[in-house]
């Protein structure tokens, strides 16, 4: 005798929801099953990463001191800097003179001028994520934040000439041309 079974449940008794949310949500959301190109790129990517990384942290430490010294920056955040309060900590647990590839400046002026800095960089591109290859700029105030009020940015970090930078693996005279340029537009 054939009975029938809830909506709910296959014929071998497994819950379907659960499997279409296994399905599109784990797949889609961490890539559970690799393609044979993609599994071959990744390989690839991994195979270098150790010396992106290192060229990354360099042009980062290198940028940040030459920030320090230009007239239109108010300000400029990086745990290399023995005065960030995060120093420390970044010297116990990265590798030596490894501080990581995303840093923050202000740029003097305000929000304006932070606007007019993204709309005049050259190489870096204007992109809200971190950790590509090449340069990439953002003003939180204006773009990530703009929804919060002034005191909700505040209270989350952001200020209103705050620049956020992800430095990419070109050559670091470039970069600094091209942030150079912008800040003088």
């Amino acid at each position: 005798m054939l009975t029938r079974l809830p909506p709910q449940l296959s014929p071998f008794g497994v819950n379907i929801a659960f499997i279409m949310k296994a399905r599109v949500e784990v797949l889609r959301d961490f890539g559970g099953c690799q393609n044979p190109f993609g599994a071959w790129c990744l390989l690839q990517g991994l195979e270098t990463l150790s010396l992106r990384v290192e060229r990354h942290c360099e042009n980062t430490n290198a940028l940040t001191v030459w920030l320090q010294t230009h007239e239109k920056v108010a300000w400029v955040s990086h745990a290399s800097m023995p005065e960030h309060s995060h120093h420390e900590v970044a010297k116990k647990y990265f590798a030596p003179g490894k501080f990581g590839a995303v840093l923050c400046f202000g740029v003097k002026g305000g929000v304006e001028a932070g606007k007019s800095f993204i709309n005049n960089v050259k190489l870096a591109s204007h992109l809200a994520n971190v950790g590509d290859a090449k340069t990439l700029v953002i003003h939180p105030a204006s773009t990530t934040h703009e929804q919060l009020s002034p005191e909700e940015q505040a209270s989350s970090g952001v200020k209103e000439e705050m620049i956020r930078v992800s430095v990419g693996i070109e050559h670091i005279e470039d970069i600094k041309a091209d942030f150079d340029q912008a800040l003088n537009a």
